[in-house]
């Protein structure tokens, strides 16, 4: 008998909830069910889609055969921009790389930082890539939870506990998926001084910052608040940029000289290594950031309203409650008596109903309680018929 192949043991603790639920959707559509995508953050899935004037530099870009290779780090005038794009937000820029979106500039980060079996502070609930570089690195993550009491605040105590001599970094997702929150400035200052006792290196991951929905709200980036202290902003031109397909990512390194310089030479070994990120794409990144930004009016105009018939309507169901998202178009309900798993839950959901999204569990959770992830992109008549459909099935349970 052939023997099957052995596979490495660090893919056991690897799992990606937000693409994991496709599986169940496509037996669900198999079956005749006619789905209701509610479960990824793709804003070209609907209405929404890539400025002109990105799409024209990229396609200017290729005619004009700038299809080589590019510097490992970035094409200068894009490092330009984003360097320009972060000074304007109070960041004192020590360095900037671009990377395949902002997921490898996060997984380079953390392979350039982080050892075997040393820690890293993870939000909770939370993006799972972070659970999926780590366990790939077979470094330790350590989740700290989120106050759904207070807004979806990070829990400066919580955090505070669980940092030990092996902890690295912490990961801040501002504002956060899967909930919608946005951090302040107490909070982002209780977070400084907190990295800055412990020796910490800050991820901060900001790739939602311009989809602020409330004109009373406002996106602090953590990096301008203190110069002192290594910090890593990530973003990209996935969200707010409306170009998740174009892959294209950046990191910001700020803090002392001489605290970062180890650092940004052993980021500059892996971009190296994996020679560049695409070189069209980052002809984009400057009229990206520094061209016409209106077309931001329509899409928060849309969002906004989106969130408050998704706030509105799952805070109606018998069941369920929601804090309403302040950021990015997610939000984060709790399941109050549902007698099985929320990942039970989203399962039975699609199957029944042909409503997809994601369960709590894939993105961390406090124990004992139970959430899903809804998106909240698609049209309001979509939304209401998916709301419909959820009442209905809770009402059966």
């Amino acid at each position: 008998m052939t023997a099957s192949v052995a596979v490495a043991r660090r893919t056991e603790r690897i799992s990606y909830a937000v693409r994991d639920v496709v599986l169940v959707a496509r037996q669900a559509q198999a079956a005749g069910v006619e789905l209701l995508y509610l479960n990824i953050g793709d804003p070209n899935q609907f209405d929404f889609d890539t400025p002109p004037h990105i799409i024209d530099a990229i396609c200017r870009a290729l005619r004009d055969h700038k299809n080589g290779y590019a510097p490992s780090e970035g094409l200068p005038e894009a490092l330009q921009a984003i360097r320009q794009d972060a000074e304007a937000r109070g960041i004192a820029v020590r360095d900037v790389y671009v990377g395949n979106g902002g997921s490898e500039c996060i997984e380079i980060a953390l392979a350039s930082l982080v050892n075997d079996g040393e820690a890293v502070l993870t939000p909770a609930p939370g993006y799972p890539l972070y659970s999926a570089v780590l366990a790939k690195l077979g470094a330790q993550e350590v989740p700290y939870l989120l106050d759904e009491d207070n807004g979806w605040q990070p829990d400066l105590n919580d955090i505070a506990s669980k940092i030990t001599h092996k902890t690295r970094a912490v990961v801040l997702i501002n504002p956060n998926n899967p909930t919608g929150s946005i951090c302040q400035r107490e909070t982002l200052e209780g977070l400084l001084e907190l990295a800055a006792k412990h020796r910490l290196v800050i991820f901060a991951d900001e790739i939602y910052d311009k989809l602020v929905l409330d004109d009373d709200q406002q996106h602090i980036s953590i990096a301008s608040l203190r110069d002192d202290l290594p910090i890593l902003t990530f973003n990209g031109l996935s969200k707010a940029y409306l170009g998740p397909g174009l892959r294209l990512g950046w990191c910001i390194t700020s803090g002392p000289e001489s605290m970062v310089r180890p650092l940004i030479e052993a980021t500059h070994k892996f971009l190296r290594a994996r020679l560049c990120a695409s070189h069209p794409v980052q002809h984009a990144v400057a009229p990206a950031l520094l061209g016409d930004a209106s077309y931001l009016i329509e899409v928060r105009d849309k969002l906004r309203k989106r969130r408050d018939i998704t706030v509105a309507r799952l805070n109606a169901i018998d069941g369920i409650s929601c804090v309403a998202p302040q950021g990015a178009f997610y939000a984060f309900p709790r399941l109050e008596r549902y007698p099985q798993s929320d990942e039970q839950f989203v399962s039975e959901l699609i199957r029944q109903t042909g409503v997809v999204c994601v369960h709590g569990q894939g993105f961390g959770q406090r124990p004992g309680t139970k959430h899903f992830r809804v998106v909240f992109l698609p049209p309001e008549e979509t939304l209401n018929r998916a709301f419909d459909a959820i009442e209905g099935f809770l009402a059966t349970r």
